[in-house]
């Protein structure tokens, strides 16, 4: 089982419009209301290809009844925490050309009490063996150290513990020793404090954090595709986007195709990784935070370098 803990879940409304203008009165297509937060797009990938995930998260208020009833419709397996505050609603605009602007609430903070709530449904939830990934940002006023406690009570029930989030809450999380982690180029530079301008950087700034007690360190790169670093080396590897209509949700489903594969067989890193590739580049063809099923995705166009150019330049972010 794979279960993803979103602390700062939210309720994603997507519209398009012909160009965004500061200033202007825009006509946009009818909205597409969807369940949001990275934990949640991650069990919606898994869920609509059939691999076993459950989504836990805080819901509160109009919005949080409102995201619950989307992901019941969904069939999204999930166990939901009532809590106090209100579920934060987010603003998606997209253009033509694959622009993508969003505006994101900061959500409501989380009490002591909220918190234990969460953590004795974790701890009722997860079993020895599986993996436990916390996605997405923290809830404001959340403390490095609340954060680490309740990762520690998934790997204290013997589960793997697998972390996508950034800055300090990423930094704090370290602590914890995951097994994996996932940060974008940008949130890796960040991590280090320094710009990754080639593969080969790319890959020492990770090996600074598995020596912090990180097994895997999983890039995800955009354009430049992905890298997996861990004990036995660096793989790399590429995909072709022939269409690219939204980035938004597209590491999360590119996660969750990672995941498909690893969580039941740590034997063959690459696969995983072509996995991960395939199911990223199947969402990044999908508009708004729609996830792909296994109709959307395709294995033609990735590429997996095994001893790559190390000096290789990154596409400037």
């Amino acid at each position: 089982m794979i279960v993803s803990v979103t602390l700062n879940p939210s309720l994603d409304r997507t519209v398009e419009v012909d160009r965004l203008e500061r200033g202007a009165v825009l006509r946009t297509s009818s909205p597409v209301l969807e369940p949001g937060g990275k934990g949640v797009n991650l069990t919606r990938a898994l869920s609509r290809n059939g691999v076993a995930s459950v989504a836990v998260l805080p819901v509160a208020g109009a919005e949080g009844a409102e995201l619950s009833a989307l992901l019941e419709t969904a069939g999204v397996a999930t166990r939901l925490v009532p809590v106090s505050g209100r579920t934060r609603s987010n603003l998606t605009v997209a253009e033509p050309d694959g622009t993508v602007t969003k505006l994101n609430e900061p959500g409501f903070s989380l009490s002591t009490t909220d918190f234990s709530l969460i953590s004795a449904m974790l701890t009722g939830q997860v079993t020895a063996g599986d993996w436990v990934v916390f996605s997405g940002s923290v809830p404001p006023g959340c403390s490095g150290d609340q954060l680490v406690q309740l990762m520690r009570t998934v790997t204290e029930l013997g589960a793997s513990l697998a972390v996508d989030t950034s800055g300090d809450a990423l930094m704090a999380s370290i602590t914890a020793r995951p097994r994996l982690i996932k940060p974008n180029r940008a949130e890796l530079a960040e991590a280090v404090g320094r710009e990754l301008e080639s593969i080969s950087d790319v890959i020492a700034a990770a090996e600074e954090l598995r020596a912090r007690g990180v097994e895997r360190v999983l890039v995800s790169l955009g354009a430049d595709g992905a890298v997996l670093i861990g004990e036995h080396g660096a793989i790399v590897g590429e995909s072709a986007v022939p269409l690219q209509r939204s980035t938004v949700g597209a590491g999360d489903c590119f996660l969750a195709g990672f995941l498909s594969k690893f969580s039941a067989d740590e034997s063959d890193e690459a696969a995983a990784l072509v996995e991960a590739l395939a199911w990223g580049a199947a969402a990044v063809s999908l508009p708004g935070t729609s996830v792909p099923g296994p109709g959307d995705i395709a294995y033609t166009n990735v590429h997996l370098v095994r001893q790559p150019d190390l000096d290789r330049a990154l596409v400037a972010s």
